[in-house]
């Protein structure tokens, strides 16, 4: 074994900074990786497919590196105007990170939806490409043994050279780090490209809507999977509050596609909508570091996830 005195150590290495981003089919545990990377709460995480609407940005601060995580919607086989949306944000993703982590879960044999991104990967011939078995605390090594071993024979069948296979367990906290480390080295050689403090360049607004949204699916995801949308209108401080003893009104409109769904939404009594609106309040406060008051609104927008006008209007 050899010990190598301090006066040989190589010189600093150089800073890197650069961008990576998670692909997967919707589910593979993308949103929770990031945050565990981050170390805070950064992208929304939700029992269910298709909850990550906005690429959400988790800046990973080390002293020789900045990793900068783009986290894209979920590829899928479009069924709507919103489908096809989010599939072209992926694709355009893709074509400008520096790296490309594949997301596939341990505790799901691969399917069609693996396939189909895998495929699509092929195709992108720039970015080195690492496959990331996640939730692997789901599984016995058996089975975590069996998916590495698919996730290669995939690669070599579809002619993808993984730069590195890594089984991690976001929740457990099972070798992130060790993501990270082996990131890294793919990045381009430069300064860093946002400032130390910053965990996302997400707009604040679109960052508390999307928190209200995660609290609003709670318990109600089997009825209104994906008919929720949600709107910040405004953000203010209150007049008259002390220094010392700010208050944020935050106005918000939670878009349902049906007046069906209102009752859901809402709750006998108004039960549920105060339930959501407690839940994101914590988070909202935690976010940003102030005492908020979150007035919350529902209201219908016929179809909107069909309708290339109202998709505008919410943000799509």
């Amino acid at each position: 074994m050899s010990v190598r005195s301090q006066s040989s150590e190589p010189s600093e290495a150089p800073h890197r900074a650069g961008f990576a981003c998670f692909v997967g089919r919707p589910n593979a545990g993308k949103s929770t990786l990031t945050n565990a990377l981050v170390g805070q709460k950064v992208a929304i995480t939700a029992n269910q497919p298709q909850t990550t609407r906005h690429t959400v940005r988790g800046i990973v601060h080390r002293p020789e590196a900045q990793l900068i995580l783009v986290d894209t919607p979920g590829l899928h086989k479009p069924r709507t105007l919103l489908g096809e949306r989010l599939n072209d944000i992926v694709r355009t993703t893709w074509a400008e990170v520096d790296v490309i982590g594949f997301c596939l879960p341990a505790n799901e044999k691969l399917g069609p939806g693996d396939r189909f991104i895998a495929k699509e990967l092929a195709g992108i011939k720039k970015s080195p490409k690492v496959a990331i078995i996640t939730k692997t605390d789901l599984v016995d090594s058996k089975t975590l043994a069996e998916q590495l071993i698919a996730v290669d024979q995939l690669g070599k069948e579809l002619g993808i050279e993984w730069a590195e296979i890594v089984p991690v367990s976001a929740t457990a906290n099972k070798q992130v780090d060790l993501l990270a480390d082996l990131l890294v080295p793919m990045l381009p050689e430069g300064p860093a490209l946002y400032p130390e403090g910053d965990l996302t360049d997400e707009p604040e607004q679109v960052m508390i809507a999307e928190l209200i949204r995660e609290a609003a699916l709670e318990g109600v995801r089997d009825e209104l999977p994906h008919s929720i949308a949600v709107v910040v209108e405004e953000m203010l401080p209150r007049e008259d509050r002390p220094a010392d003893r700010p208050l944020l009104d935050i106005h918000a409109f939670v878009y349902i596609e049906r007046p069906s769904q209102k009752g859901i939404i809402i709750g006998p009594k108004g039960k549920r909508l105060k339930e959501v609106g407690i839940k994101s309040r914590k988070q909202i406060e935690a976010l940003l570091g102030t005492p908020v008051f979150l007035d919350l609104h529902v209201k219908v927008a016929k179809d909107w996830q069909r309708d290339p006008r109202q998709l505008r209007k919410l943000g799509f």
